[in-house]
């Protein structure tokens, strides 16, 4: 445990990474602010020293995960003419699913949590809407360099992406089947040549 006083490098991330190890070990209705001090091996107040509350920190850690995975969404549109296009919305879509659906179905119970984000994602925070227009101009010029189709409407084919991954991390259960196949068959199915 750290020494009551002395600053904690990086504190933000360890309560975060501890958040989910809580969630994903002992479910949602064990995330308290007690628990997540006690697994990252922080003093008891710490977590409310730094943020409002439990809601506060919840929301934040929602808007933390998205912007990482809006982050790596950046970057799909320069990889446009290089390796697959299904490969490389495959990799954007695995980093999607890789957010921790505890977490997101966190913030969806938590009314407060859920408000703070919506408003933040309202504001301009990264979210799915930051996701989906990287995928769109991914599309767009994969389309230019005619390596998908040249009538694809990529706006919908983006959305269509988007909404699936959506789905998959609101619905998907641990230990039922793994999202990944049916988001491959999708990829292809949505980018195929005619």
């Amino acid at each position: 445990m750290s020494p009551r006083g002395v600053a904690i490098p990086d504190l933000r991330e360890r309560l975060f990474d501890a958040a989910e190890r809580v969630l994903a070990r002992d479910g949602a209705a064990a995330l308290t602010s007690r628990a997540v001090t006690a697994e990252a091996g922080c003093a008891k107040g710490v977590l409310h020293t730094h943020f409002a509350g439990l809601d506060e920190f919840v929301a934040d850690l929602v808007l933390d995960r998205f912007t990482r995975t809006a982050a790596q969404a950046a970057a799909l549109p320069a990889k446009a003419g290089s390796g697959s296009v299904a490969g490389n919305l495959l990799h954007l879509a695995s980093a999607v699913l890789g957010l921790d659906p505890g977490v997101v179905g966190l913030a969806v119970t938590r009314p407060a949590a859920a408000l703070r984000v919506r408003e933040a994602w309202a504001a301009g925070a990264p979210g799915f809407d930051a996701i989906q227009s990287s995928i769109e101009t991914y599309l767009d010029g994969e389309r230019r360099l005619g390596r998908v189709a040249e009538g694809l409407d990529c706006g919908s084919v983006a959305l269509a992406l988007v909404g699936t991954l959506h789905h998959l991390l609101m619905t998907t259960r641990p230990g039922g089947p793994h999202p990944q196949p049916s988001v491959e068959r999708l990829i292809h199915a949505l980018t195929a040549r005619p």
